[in-house]
């Protein structure tokens, strides 16, 4: 997403803010190059209106601190400290765990050193345990005599456990839903299904990752379901990503009542080049926990406002992360520049008009406890909200920002955009659904929304698996995003006029 903008994206830095925003019956479009030759006439806006030299002189104002702002977190490595304590001091953070609770309590001590107000809100949350995991391929074509071939997985946060000492099945390998409901049951009931669906790294490369990740991920998230509709024992997705390292990625699968796993994109290659020469069978073992909810926490964090303590600006990333990795690229990146946005505003000494609120959510991966027990404990208070910002697509590069909002609201972030320029975040793309998970439920309840486009191109080479490492994350490209997060979050918190809704 680096070079040219895609439909529907808005680029502030190639074109003037006038032809970026066309208002069309409410509605919001991208200029377009083929647009006619005669424009209908501008219609006036208030950043046409005629403006005291008090409101000047408060605007200029408004755009040094920006500045200043930006200026503070491209030179400050407290984001980065933050996050290698996360990832290597605590490490995996998974709901439920015993370190996800030492990484609330850690970010709540930080925050509370910043001078915020915080506290820790309970939620219900998931707690699955992973176990043993082990596959073997006992039967298959042109066999060695008295061998095996170990294959490469991991369970999904659906699965079930198979008996402890395993199963034996043949496999059938599928590349689409219409391919499993044309063999029928009669060919899938008592057998493993193998769902071998390429992650299109060639759609990555061009910008497109999450459009590839969303093509994939739907056999993890529902192949299991469908495999036990027609009888399946088993049920088995190429992992969903790149970078192909033999390396299993685990996630999300709705619960089917059968064992579920990742296999590494070698060996989910591997099995569907024997099965074309004839029968396959296998020998898994998976023995995942799924626990009792249990009680987690949200971290929450305020900076009160000086003049509207009432009015919320969040800037938030999730905390918990999944067992395989150290969570530095989803979330702790997320969770560390939200942080930042309030330190950088204590250590310049910068008041915020409105509240600045921190908050380190979690169960975001395995069913989003901690964001719904927020939206209930504060639907009360929803009106208001200014704005809820979350940062969940990594560490890369920013080039800018997603955003359910009105038009309006879009064209009143003018000053972000043109602080954020030097480092090329100036990308402003209209969505038609919330920008992040946690913010779902409040973007649902009419609060703007807000996520970080980052340059995700190799995102999914680490996402959900045992390399998403802190050395995954670039030391400058993290300073960026804070400086994304701070100057968004803060302009927010500290202009004279709330943002429209």
């Amino acid at each position: 997403m680096k070079e040219a903008c895609i439909p529907g994206m808005i680029a502030w830095k190639r074109i003037p803010l006038q032809c970026a925003l066309v208002m069309l019956g409410g509605g919001l479009m991208a200029w377009s190059q083929t647009a006619p030759t005669k424009s209908a006439p501008a219609q006036p806006s208030s950043a046409d209106a005629p403006r005291s030299s008090s409101s000047a002189d408060s605007s200029a104002e408004l755009r040094v601190q920006l500045q200043t702002i930006r200026d503070a977190a491209l030179k400050s490595d407290y984001a980065w400290r933050q996050l290698a304590h996360l990832t290597e001091n605590i490490g995996p953070r998974p709901a439920g765990s015993p370190q996800a609770q030492a990484a609330a309590e850690y970010v709540a001590a930080e925050l509370r050193q910043l001078g915020l107000e915080v506290h820790l809100e309970p939620a219900q949350v998931s707690h699955w345990v992973r176990g043993e995991e082990r596959a073997e391929l006992v039967e298959y074509p042109g066999q060695a005599p008295g061998t095996t071939q170990r294959i490469v997985l991991a369970a999904t946060s659906g699965s079930s456990a198979t008996p402890p000492e395993g199963i034996t099945a043949d496999v059938v390998v599928v590349r689409s839903f219409s391919e499993l409901t044309a063999l029928g049951r009669d060919k899938v009931a008592g057998k493993i299904v193998l769902y071998n669906v390429p992650y299109d790294e060639r759609k990555a490369l061009a910008g497109h990752s999450f459009e590839a990740y969303g093509e994939a991920v739907v056999y993890r998230s529902n192949g299991a379901k469908a495999a036990a509709e027609f009888g399946a024992v088993g049920s088995l997705v190429r992992s969903v990503g790149g970078a192909n390292y033999r390396l299993p990625h685990t996630g999300y699968s709705t619960p089917a009542g059968i064992p579920d796993a990742d296999l590494a994109a070698e060996d989910a290659d591997l099995v569907e080049h024997l099965a074309a020469q004839g029968p396959v069978r296998m020998h898994l073992t998976l023995t995942p926990q799924t626990l009792p909810q249990t009680t987690g926490y949200n971290v929450v964090a305020d900076l009160k406002g000086s003049e509207h303590p009432e009015q919320i600006v969040v800037v938030s990333g999730h905390l918990d992360s999944w067992d395989l990795g150290r969570g530095a690229i989803d979330d702790g990146a997320g969770v560390v520049i939200s942080m930042a946005a309030a330190e950088i505003l204590q250590r310049l000494h910068i008041r915020p008009r409105r509240t600045l609120r921190v908050i380190a959510w979690m169960d975001e991966e395995n069913g989003g406890g901690g964001s719904k027990a927020y939206a209930q404990a504060h639907a009360a208070e929803m009106s208001n909200y200014v704005v809820a910002i979350e940062s969940d697509a990594g560490a890369g590069h920013p080039l800018g920002f997603a955003l359910k909002m009105s038009p309006q609201a879009l064209a009143a972030l003018r000053p972000v955009a043109d602080t954020l320029d030097p480092i090329g975040a100036t990308i402003f793309r209209a969505e038609e659904r919330s920008p992040g998970s946690d913010i779902d439920p409040l973007v649902k309840a009419g609060v703007p929304g807000i996520g970080i486009i980052q340059d995700a191109r190799r995102y999914f080479d680490y996402h959900h698996s045992a390399a998403d490492t802190l050395d995954k994350v670039d030391p400058q490209e993290l300073r960026e995003n804070a400086a994304a997060m701070a100057v968004m979050g803060c302009f927010l918190a500290l202009a004279p006029e709330r943002l429209p809704r």
